[in-house]
């Protein structure tokens, strides 16, 4: 069982491929996802026990060098981020829709933790980069003052100070719109 997430970002692919080899021969680590993003970007996700992931990622920063963009551990993560990530988050009523989107693709996934775990929210989806010229963004719902809340708890956070690009609530989105986010 996972208990600790943990990111690498790079500036290149191939110091990225480089960084998650050197992350999953540290340590015992599942590899989440190991992928291209827009702006010639790289990330590599890590999940796994706290020490073992934290000694992963020593390694990857390490590797990654001055190619490195961000770097996250997140120790206790909330499991519905680990599914949000591969976009498998069921959801069968949207109330209020929560959309926030970053700058960079680890503090999207730092502050869909932080939105679950300050609220009673249901991630949709955490997309990472890839096409979206190296944004990211987080989806979710719930009641409209949940909804509320974890935005502004998500965009308090240290680690994404500066990277947060925007946020909204819609309150009873249209179901166009809900069936082109689902």
């Amino acid at each position: 069982m996972s208990n600790a997430l943990g990111i690498i970002e790079t500036l290149s692919i191939p110091k990225g491929v480089e960084a998650g080899d050197a992350m999953l021969k540290a340590a015992s680590v599942t590899l989440l996802a190991a992928q291209t993003s827009c702006a010639g970007k790289y990330i590599d996700v890590i999940a796994g026990e706290v020490a073992a992931v934290k000694e992963s990622l020593a390694a990857g920063v390490q590797c990654a060098g001055e190619t490195l963009v961000d770097s996250i551990l997140i120790p206790g993560v909330h499991e519905s981020v680990l599914t949000a990530i591969n976009a498998c988050g069921e959801v069968e009523q949207v109330e209020a829709l929560g959309i926030l989107e970053t700058f960079s693709l680890a503090s999207a996934v730092i502050a869909a933790d932080a939105c679950v775990k300050a609220a009673e929210v249901r991630l949709i989806e955490i997309r990472l980069g890839r096409g979206l010229g190296g944004k990211s963004f987080v989806t979710l719902t719930g009641p409209v003052a949940d909804v509320t809340a974890a935005i502004t708890a998500a965009e308090a956070l240290p680690e994404v100070q500066g990277l947060m690009a925007q946020s909204v609530v819609i309150p009873s989105p249209h179901p166009d719109i809900v069936a082109a986010i689902l």
